[in-house]
């Protein structure tokens, strides 16, 4: 097992769920926590969706690390799929980093300035959403790539997909 955690595409496919997976995680428990108006409850969330959010950063890393490989041992279509999923992921990453800065500052500024709580919580939770259906769209690309039972449709051949190099 230590000899796949130094390969970088089985270290990809160990990490890439967070992001989808922790951010809905954490949707959800903000979703309750603001409902029930309970501020240990949305700390929690803040965090869950900070670290998953966050995850996007060596997810995307160790993607682009195992590219080469995974392009190499792909049929055409998976190839295509695969730097579909590439741009998307490397397009979209900075809303994770945005979404992870907001909960960070959801959690860390109303220590100071209380009255920012609601706000930064309730802006946390509109771009957790986004990323959350981000991350489904990038990851369907994703899907293809090693799956082609989940293709039901060729790859895109329009603006969205241009030949990626590393």
């Amino acid at each position: 097992m230590l000899q796949q955690l130094q390969q970088p595409e089985y270290v990809h496919v160990l990490l890439n769920p967070l992001p989808v997976y922790m951010t809905a995680a954490g949707v959800l428990a903000l979703t309750l926590a603001m409902l029930l108006h309970s501020q240990q409850a949305q700390l929690v969330a803040l965090i869950t969706i900070l670290v998953g959010c966050g995850a996007v950063w060596p997810v995307v890393e160790y993607g682009q690390a195992s590219y080469d490989r995974v392009f190499a041992m792909s049929n055409h279509d998976a190839q295509q799929w695969l730097n579909i999923h590439v741009k998307r992921a490397e397009q979209s990453a900075p809303v994770f980093y945005i979404t992870a800065v907001l909960a960070l500052a959801a959690i860390v500024l109303p220590w100071k300035f209380p009255r920012t709580a609601p706000a930064l919580a309730a802006a946390t939770l509109v771009f957790a959403v986004v990323a959350m259906g981000i991350g489904g769209w990038i990851s369907h690309a994703g899907g293809q790539v090693r799956h082609s039972e989940f293709r039901t449709e060729p790859p895109v051949q329009s603006t969205e997909y241009h030949e990626h190099h590393h």
